[in-house]
């Protein structure tokens, strides 16, 4: 019987696991990775990080996810960059488990169910409306995990095992409070879809838990203009400043959700009614609060919370559904539909990544030269320079051509002065770091202009004593490394 499962469930499982991993690509230290790697590095390191530990650490206090992994490196001796490649593909493999087990409660043809988990596995970078988000992320992030868990936690109320659910969805508050948040609110939903009278208790839910969120902002500190200014360059943040395609994005996957739960009603199909009933009403009822929660002046300080990342989970049951639907009606049991249907899925969303990260690399793996000049200089910087050197560099170096959006502290693993794109997003989430950092974007405007007098300043205000500038570098810079592109250079 193990065997047999074993061949039936967990080696396709894998395989999938394995393509979806080769599409979406792999990017350690690329974008939300420059707070969590990072984080995790600190904590195997403290000597690490002493000028700029803040623009990090504070926002992961909510957070178990970098003690975690610190930890899990201990015990088990697997370095950090093997042990981060390990955890996202078994984050990626317990998603599409409970993808699996979710869509063999909710349609019946193993067809359907492994096409769901085919799209799923295909989809996992498809983004998410106007959040900058993805189903999941290229690197291992705390929401990978936090996904999975909240996935086997649906699988389990729609099996009636509540109670078992509940150690899952705690666990996942601790990995990743926020995502865990909206999960819990889906499994709210998707209990009292699979009661009776279900019209009566989503309605009772709704009034319920509207109220329970309008005392909430006496937790949030006031704002202040370094504060806006940071808000101002995140749009994504409102929906009020979304595009109309990104308001079709968020609106779209909800009526898809009201038209799948009337029809699969209509013929009988219990489970897969009661499943799109909940995904609906949950997103009914999110959309409603986030545009309440974003609407007034006085709410701003709610802002951080971005209460549209509710579409996540939409998002991916909306594969999961359309995945379903698809091996249901179209592809049925022929061959040929099927290695159509995988090629067009998994091809097109691989182009579409390849196409998106600037330096070519789709696979960024521990045992892979890199032939980006931003991580060949980060390289030499981390095995060159001393742990408590302090660097400043181009604030806006993330959207250099070339660069892919890599972390300067997460891959040089040395402390930088508060860059003019990343940065942003933790003093959304903790203002008391906005005078600091709009201190700091002041101090490097007119980076590309900056000459030795310009470092030297940078030197004497706040403790700088190296930089990475463009190659060939300004004069009299006493310069250590250098590519075609950039120099290591001390400050005198």
């Amino acid at each position: 019987m193990l065997r047999k499962r074993l061949i039936q469930e967990t080696l396709p499982l894998l395989l999938f696991t394995a393509i979806g991993f080769l599409v979406m690509g792999y990017h350690p230290g690329f974008e939300d990775d420059g707070i969590y790697l990072t984080s995790v590095k600190a904590a195997l390191n403290p000597a690490l990080y002493p000028h700029d530990s803040d623009f990090f650490r504070l926002q992961m206090q909510a957070s178990a996810f970098d003690g975690g992994m610190a930890h899990f490196v201990r015990w088990s001796g697997i370095p950090l960059a093997w042990a981060e490649l390990l955890w996202q593909f078994v984050a990626l493999f317990l998603i599409l488990w409970a993808v699996r087990k979710i869509a063999t409660q909710v349609f019946k043809e193993k067809r359907a169910q492994w096409a769901a988990v085919a799209m799923v596995a295909a989809m996992f970078t498809l983004p998410v409306a106007g959040t900058a988000l993805n189903i999941a992320d290229q690197h291992l992030h705390p929401r990978n995990l936090a996904t999975a868990l909240i996935l086997i936690a649906v699988s389990l109320i729609i099996d009636g095992k509540r109670w078992r659910a509940v150690p899952l969805l705690l666990t996942a508050f601790l990995l990743h409070p926020m995502m865990a948040a909206l999960g819990m609110s889906f499994c709210v939903f998707l209990t009292l879809a699979m009661m009776e009278p279900v019209p009566f208790r989503l309605r009772a839910i709704e009034g319920s838990v509207a109220a329970s969120a309008v005392p909430l902002g006496w937790l949030f500190a006031p704002d202040t203009p370094s504060w806006r200014l940071a808000l101002a360059s995140r749009t994504y943040y409102s929906v009020y400043r979304w595009a109309w395609y990104e308001w079709l994005g968020a609106l779209a996957p909800l009526f898809l959700f009201w038209l799948l739960w009337r029809v699969a009603h209509r013929h009988g199909e219990k489970h897969l009614a009661r499943f799109a009933l909940a995904v609906f009403a949950y997103g009914v009822f999110q959309q409603i609060i986030a545009m309440v929660l974003l609407a007034p002046p006085s709410l701003v300080r709610l802002t951080p919370l971005q209460p549209m990342r509710f579409l996540q989970l939409v998002y991916l049951f909306m594969a999961l559904a359309a995945g379903g639907l698809l091996g249901r009606f179209l592809l049925r049991k022929q061959i040929w539909r099927w290695a159509v249907y995988l090629l067009v899925i998994n091809g097109g969303m691989f182009l579409v990544q390849w196409e998106l990260i600037d330096d070519g690399a789709h696979l960024e793996l521990p045992f892979m030269a890199t032939a980006n000049p931003w991580l060949q200089a980060f390289n030499w910087i981390r095995q060159n320079t001393p742990a408590d050197a302090y660097f400043a560099l181009d604030p806006r170096y993330l959207a250099a051509p070339g660069e892919g959006f890599h972390s300067f502290r997460a891959l040089a693993e040395r402390s930088q002065l508060a860059d003019g794109i990343k940065d942003t997003a933790v003093v959304m989430q903790v203002p008391s770091l906005a005078p600091a950092w709009h201190e700091q974007q002041l101090a490097q405007a007119g980076w590309k202009r900056f000459e030795l007098a310009d470092f030297e300043h940078l030197k004497t205000q706040f403790g700088v004593n190296w930089v990475l500038v463009a190659y060939p570098q300004p004069a009299s810079l006493d310069c250590r490394w250098h590519n075609d592109a950039l120099a290591v250079c001390r400050v005198p």
